[in-house]
């Protein structure tokens, strides 16, 4: 017995050395991919010695003798940081993600991979680069040294069991068209869900589902739209209209493509003359950030003085600061929701669906086969059938199909002249240079040191000849076609504005013509565009803190009248489950405060009752469509909610409940049963259920106890989105900005999730919290606290 004794615990204390020899092994691994932030290093290529600074958060300044060398230098860093981002970037654009994660991804990449960017790149990438092509060949080659000078393998791809494969230049493209997947539905599923709809509702039922607008609405050119204006029961009763089966199940929408702030004040709304750009990009959030702050400086005779010297954000993968300022003009974006998509319905003429019916006749469908390498498995073959108007990505129930047009499949829509605002010396410089660039359509917003400031819609917009109706498949006698783009000059725009105040929101800007142009591939809701407006003409004269103090708003001015509708239903009414909520929301203070119970509450139970009305409203086509209906998103729904909660019309009453006071009392309920089930309703604060989830990509592959390391802290945050501070568990500001050209040293920026890609490093997650707590950060780097200087390789 005692043998056997002696015998366990000598193995114990093997399996307990050879466990710590594990992790000690481990933590050596992982400690041989932190990048190199001091000391001196040979970089192949270089023309002349690169400094690259660090302050305390770790935001770069580069200091070069040209742009070539300045993008070498940003890619070795880029790679050094963030190689493990990059290369889900460029795999998430081209449908790779298989061969870093195995099947999982199959299905994703699929969806990818029919749109083929990586083969239309091989095609077009000349068209791409333009003249920047030694520029981003220099960024190659910076990245693949960056990688190749680390002490070991990044540790991401030790985790996943795997080696980093080596960056391309078709690589640096693919990093700008995932931007486009973020931005815009690749897929078109709202025209799509919307267009299945209309076929199978009343025309009164489809114009009341489809409304553009409300009385939130801000543009910056037109007039509201005001409310839905409520057809009457000899239009539409939907108590004649069919219903779905009880609990009938349908498949939910991707939602709405993300969105951001953006503003600007002219030089007569300052007390010096200096105009102030604000902007706030709104995405997914992760650590590391998807931006990396850096600050570029280099001698170029096309800059003002010959020498650029900008800063802001950068996207590593992208040898460019996408957002920022160079002392002369400053710059940020918020997402365009214009329609950049169209379905053309194929018509197949032959029973092997090889041919389809044009204008002209018959033409034969092309087929493409894209192999998908799948880590562990064998590589699976998609087959993508490409006719002329796109590939086929829908089949119908008919037996035909839907091919599907979008602008990134196009040459020309991507290419690398954002880079070129860090040479404008003006607002007029700079307008131009946006005028050429290729990138997700934005609402660009602009500013110069001079006091002057613009908007513009920037983009490559297709133009659209024939008999066009984008809202619908378009049939194939229609003869619309895609021409190629429209001139720079049919982009709307306003420049130097007489009130001096510009702003937008992601809902709707324009109106009229410039609408039709533009389209609309679903608008956010006004309410956050309208309180930034009213925020900035509420001052005359504002400064970098009145507009930082507007990003950082939580008021709930969009949610104000339904706190006051569920006091008043809840006294009206008498309903148990009403008057619970009312009473626990007697703490309102009007913000979407982390101790609110109350902003809770309230935005629970009017999701609740919006969720009942719009089920209510598309029950017709739930029981017509059956399996194939999809829930669209429907931003505008506030338009014809309210006027409903107000006139309670009998003929629109969702047929399951008896009256509107059954569905109000009916939401109560579920809303507090939901709450009440971790305890009393008054505890249930909005911090509660609005706490960070702000973690690195693999984060969710480890078991519980080993995720801490790879997440922020799990704080409550404030804000919401429908006021200005947007914020949530994993979506919100991915940088905030505010900046005037010239004045870059009393400027602010904040960024979440850090600078660095490594937990080990002293950047991971560093500035984070002053991101949480809206603290004044400056724009400019700080102090440098570590020096590399690269040498050129002799």
């Amino acid at each position: 017995m005692r043998k056997a004794v002696r015998v366990a615990t000598r193995l114990l204390a093997v399996l307990v050395i050879l466990g710590v020899l594990a992790l000690f092994w481990g933590l050596w691994a992982v400690r041989g991919s932190l990048p190199l932030i001091e000391g001196e290093l040979a970089l192949p290529g270089l023309s002349a010695p690169v400094t690259v600074s660090r302050d305390a958060l770790g935001i770069a300044t580069i200091e070069a003798a040209n742009e070539a060398d300045a993008a070498r230098a940003l890619g070795f860093v880029h790679a050094q940081e963030r190689y493990f981002e990059m290369d889900l970037l460029r795999r998430s654009a081209a449908g790779e993600l298989s061969a870093l994660f195995g099947p999982i991804a199959i299905e994703r990449d699929k969806e990818i991979r029919v749109h083929r960017l990586r083969a239309r790149l091989a095609e077009s990438y000349a068209s791409v680069a333009g003249d920047r092509l030694p520029v981003l060949e220099a960024y190659r080659d910076g990245v693949n040294a960056g990688v190749v000078a680390l002490e070991a393998t990044p540790w991401p791809y030790l985790l996943l069991r795997t080696e980093p494969q080596p960056w391309t230049l078709e690589d640096t493209a693919l990093a700008g068209y995932a931007m486009f997947f973020d931005l815009q539905d690749e897929s078109n599923s709202r025209e799509l869900a919307m267009w299945r709809i209309r076929e199978v509702v009343p025309a009164p039922l489809y114009a009341l589902l489809s409304v553009d607008g409300s009385e939130w609405d801000a543009p910056l050119v037109g007039e509201p739209r005001g409310n839905a204006l409520l057809p009457g029961p000899e239009e539409l009763d939907l108590r004649q209209l069919p219903v779905p089966a009880p609990n009938g199940d349908y498949d939910v929408s991707e939602p709405a493509a993300p969105g951001s702030n953006n503003f600007a004040v002219s030089g007569q709304r300052t007390a010096d003359g200096r105009a102030i750009v604000a902007n706030d990009m709104h995405l997914g959030l992760r650590a590391p950030n998807l931006w990396f702050r850096a600050r570029l400086k280099y001698a170029d005779a096309r800059a003002p003085g010959g020498q650029v010297d900008v800063s802001g954000f950068t996207l590593p993968g992208i040898p460019a600061v996408i957002v920022g300022s160079n002392g002369h003009v400053a710059w940020g974006f918020t997402n365009s929701y214009g329609d950049w998509l169209d379905f053309y319905r194929v018509e197949f003429t032959d029973a092997d669906k090889l041919k389809y019916r044009v204008p002209e006749g018959e033409a034969a469908l092309r087929v493409d086969s894209e192999w998908i390498e799948v880590k562990g498995g064998e590589p699976v073959e998609l087959k993508v059938r490409e006719t002329r108007w796109g590939p086929v990505t829908v089949d119908l129930d008919d037996g035909n199909a839907l091919a599907l047009r979008w602008t990134a499949q196009l040459p020309g829509s991507l290419n690398f002249g954002l880079a070129d605002l860090a040479h404008a010396g003006n607002l007029d410089e700079g307008l131009a240079a946006a005028d050429t660039a290729g990138i997700p359509a934005q609402n660009l917003m602009m500013a110069d040191r001079h006091g002057r400031i613009a908007w513009r819609l920037t983009a490559q917009m297709p133009q659209r000849d024939g008999d066009c109706e984008p809202t619908a498949p378009l049939r194939p006698e229609q003869a619309c076609r895609w021409s190629g783009w429209l001139p720079s000059t049919e982009n709307p725009s306003i420049v130097d504005p007489a009130d001096g105040v510009l702003w937008t929101a992601n809902a709707r800007v324009v109106d009229g013509a410039a609408l039709a142009l533009v389209g609309d591939a679903g608008y956010a809701n006004g309410a956050r565009a309208r309180q930034i407006r009213d925020a900035l003409r509420a001052r005359p004269v504002l400064d970098e803190r009145d507009l930082l103090a507007v990003q950082l708003d939580d008021r709930a001015l969009f949610l104000a009248r339904w706190h006051e509708a569920l006091q008043a239903e809840a006294t009206r009414s008498g309903n148990a489950d009403l008057q619970a909520l009312a009473a626990a929301s007697a703490d309102w203070s009007g913000h979407a405060s982390v101790d609110s119970a109350g902003y809770r509450i309230v935005r629970a139970w009017r999701l609740a009752v919006i969720e009942r009305i719009q089920n209510g409203l598309t029950a017709p086509a739930q029981a017509a469509l059956g399996k194939a209906f999809v829930m669209p998103d429907l931003p505008q729904m506030e338009a014809i909610a309210w006027p409903m909660l107000q006139q309670r019309p009998v003929h629109l009453l969702p047929r399951k409940f008896d009256s509107w006071d059954a569905l109000l009392a009916d939401a109560a309920g579920d809303i507090r049963g939901q709450l009440e089930a971790t305890g009393p309703l008054a505890e249930r604060t909005w911090g509660e259920r609005n706490t960070a989830r702000i973690c690195h990509p693999l984060a969710g592959a480890l078991p519980g106890p080993l995720r801490g390391p790879l997440c922020m802290p799990a704080e409550p945050l404030r804000g919401d989105g429908n006021m200005p501070l947007v914020q949530g568990p994993e979506f919100g500001a991915s940088e905030r900005m505010v900046v005037s050209p010239g004045r870059e040293a009393e400027g602010f920026a904040h960024m979440p999730g850090g600078q660095s890609g490594h937990p080990m490093s002293p950047f991971w997650g560093a500035g984070h919290a002053a991101w949480v707590q809206g603290e004044p950060t400056p724009f400019l780097p700080g102090e440098a606290r570590y020096v590399l200087a690269l040498r050129p390789k002799m």
